[in-house]
């Protein structure tokens, strides 16, 4: 090897000292809550303080100031609060965010001189260091500070300063340290080497888009006559039973005319009769398409009633966004060049493979024709019924559309109007659902419905609780679905219902379930993870009062619920110790609501384990006595110590336990 000598040896670019001067001195790194660095909104939710948190640090050995500061989008004036030193640089504090739209946020940090000054004169006067010549020096300090200060505060500085000079050095320093000399010096402080990071934004949102119970429902089988189609005015009977048991979301699959070409018969067969519905994903026919109602369903004036009876009941109706076409939507022959065709005039129909479609087709975003009317006229759609009163959108296989579109539609509709949300129905890679969380979705659905194991459910909880999904994704756990009949459920019987109502209610802040549930309903086609006669392709009227039901207790979960803040969120969730691999333990805490949860995952057997109460987190010894209260009955006891002893029968599969101090 030939040696370099010092002229070819290649070294960075230099950076001129003019630039080097204007580098900032104070670093301010790992800022939270902040995703990809800020290319995308942290999510919140309105009435919660955010929580924000960085590492900020210096040369020296000089005190630091640091601030949060924020503003809504659509207000010019910025409002500030202090963060506090946690220790190894970093930093902690809040911010509460009072209205829906779109928020920024930024941290700022500078030298502050007077804590400086004090720490010092704090730690000489400790250790007996004579402190004259500091005492004159914390003296010019007010004099600086009072000389650039405005009449009010100037005057204010320049009385501290003559009972300073009035008093001996040991009643000078404790002066100097009060927490009133302090203030006044940080309204007075210049904030030399002020730094800031960049500019983050978050998205709050109204509460529902956290905290909500869904329940979903085929508007067209609430019938008593599996011969008649139900209606708008036929589902006024359901609402008082759905408010009482505690949902305040009701949730239709899409409402629209059904096309009649290639209509799917009883369980997906390839021939329908003519009295088959078809399914109403196959959006389209001769009456319209995404924005009309099926005519059998009844007219417009009919949902505007439904909206407002559902409203008095605590009901907010949620719609089903499914950007797909019949073959007899109006848009394949008003806008044929939204669509991709065949060489031989013929047009491919969807495909989830094994899963096929016939009845549906697919438009093109990108065709030349395409951009921008479809997409304008897919924004138009959802505004549509915004103004109809519709707030809530449960969006249909979004992972399967452009994420440019998405980013686009969000941000329109929520310019307009901001407390408008929507559910991802997206059973994908984690990246994907992440990035559809960060591009503007309010929530998704999970794996979950997939999750059976202790391991599985313990790994998906902690999972959801860290970076960056606890920035960006809201989880709604639905355990089933009109396309999923979990295969758990398909021989666990009543109990198996209840284990899975449990982890989803208690697990997250957003938990729903598909009608047939609370009864129980499990038959499925034969190998498959699907209703046997689904109700996506034929009517199906229930008797909702059926024995063996489990009414009563998804009543009562959805109380528990309500009435503990603990519970209106996924986050803070926190796995504990229970000895025994059929039992899932885990805790949620706001402030002093503190839930312990348990559940058996053995439909059939009950289990037992021994168990540890957190103590640790009350900040009581191991042998502390706490009180324990089950939610589901309103039984009381005391517990002595940390280690206790609990047994889970089939009958009920779980406890749903609140822990206090004695």
């Amino acid at each position: 090897m030939t040696a370099q000598s010092p002229s070819e040896v290649q070294h960075p670019a230099s950076l001129p000292l003019a630039q080097a001067l204007l580098l900032p001195r104070i670093a301010i790194e790992n800022a939270s809550p902040v995703l990809d660095g800020g290319q995308f909104a942290a999510k919140a939710v309105v009435g919660q303080g955010i929580q924000v948190s960085a590492k900020v640090f210096a040369d020296g050995h000089e005190q630091l100031a640091v601030r949060v500061c924020w503003r809504h989008e659509q207000q010019p004036d910025w409002h500030s609060q202090p963060l506090q030193e946690q220790g190894n640089d970093g930093w902690l504090g809040q911010f509460p965010v009072l209205q829906v739209g779109r928020y920024r946020f930024c941290i700022q940090a500078w030298i502050d001189q007077y804590a400086s000054f004090c720490h010092e004169l704090e730690k000489k006067h400790q250790a007996g260091v004579p402190l004259g010549l500091e005492l004159q020096e914390g003296r010019m300090q007010l004099q600086q500070a009072a000389e650039r200060s405005g009449d009010a505060l100037r005057e204010q500085l320049l009385e501290l300063q003559r009972q300073l000079e009035a008093l001996p050095h040991e009643q000078q320093v404790e002066l100097f340290l009060q927490q009133g000399s302090r203030q006044l010096m940080a309204e007075a402080d210049q904030r030399p080497h002020l730094s800031q990071s960049p500019e983050y934004p978050l998205e709050v949102e109204r509460e529902r888009a956290q905290f909500a119970s869904w329940y979903e429902l085929f508007p067209r089988s609430i019938t008593d006559d599996p011969r008649r189609h139900g209606t708008f005015s036929d589902v006024h009977e359901r609402l008082p039973m759905i408010r009482d048991m505690g949902f305040d979301v009701l949730y239709f699959p899409p409402i629209h005319p059904i096309g009649r070409s290639h209509r799917k018969g009883p369980n997906n067969s390839l021939t329908a009769g003519p009295d088959d519905p078809g399914s109403p994903y196959a959006i389209g026919s001769e009456e319209g398409g995404h924005g009309a109602i099926h005519p059998q369903l009844g007219s417009r004036e009919d949902f505007r009633r439904l909206l407002a009876a559902a409203a008095e009941h605590g009901l907010e109706i949620a719609l089903d966004f499914a950007i797909q076409c019949s073959q007899d939507h109006p848009w394949l022959k008003q806008h044929p060049g939204w669509f991709n065709w065949r060489p031989d005039g013929s047009i491919k129909y969807a495909e989830n493979p094994p899963k096929k479609y016939q009845d549906i087709v697919n438009v093109d975003f990108y065709a030349a024709e395409a951009v921008p009317e479809l997409w304008l006229a897919l924004r138009d759609i959802v505004i549509g019924w915004v103004q109809e009163g519709v707030k809530t959108f449960r969006v249909d296989n979004p992972h399967t559309k452009p994420l440019p579109f998405w980013q686009w539609l969000i941000a329109e509709v929520r310019g307009q109007y901001p407390e408008v949300i929507f559910l991802a129905e997206a059973f994908t890679t984690p990246a994907m659902m992440a990035r559809l969380g960060k591009i503007g979705y309010s929530q998704s659905y999970t794996y979950f419905t997939w999750r059976n194991s202790k391991s599985e459910l313990a790994s998906y909880f902690s999972e959801l609780n860290r970076a960056p999904l606890r920035d960006c994704f809201r989880p709604n756990f639905f355990v089933n679905t009109p396309d999923i009949n979990p295969g758990f459920l398909h021989d666990s019987g009543r109990p198996g219902f209840l284990i899975r109502a449990v982890l989803a209610s208690m697990g997250s802040g957003l938990w729903g379930l598909y009608s047939g549930f609370e009864l129980c309903e499990s038959a499925a086609l034969p190998g498959r993870e699907e209703y046997l006669d689904s109700e996506k392709y034929q009517l199906r009227p229930r008797d909702f009062n059926a024995p063996g039901n489990i009414i009563a207790e998804i009543t009562q979960l959805n109380r528990i619920r309500r009435e503990n803040p603990a519970l209106h969120s996924h986050l803070g969730l926190k796995l504990y110790n229970a000895w025994n691999d059929s039992i899932l333990y885990f805790g949620k805490r706001s402030g002093d609501n503190f839930l312990l949860v348990a559940v058996s995952l053995d439909p059939f057997n009950a289990q037992e384990a021994h168990f540890e109460l957190p103590l640790w987190e009350l900040g009581l010894a191991d042998d502390a006595a706490t009180q324990g209260e089950d939610l589901m009955n309103g039984h009381r006891w005391t517990w002595y110590g940390k280690t206790q002893f609990m047994r889970l029968e089939p009958t009920q599969p779980f406890g749903i336990w609140r822990i206090t101090p004695m």
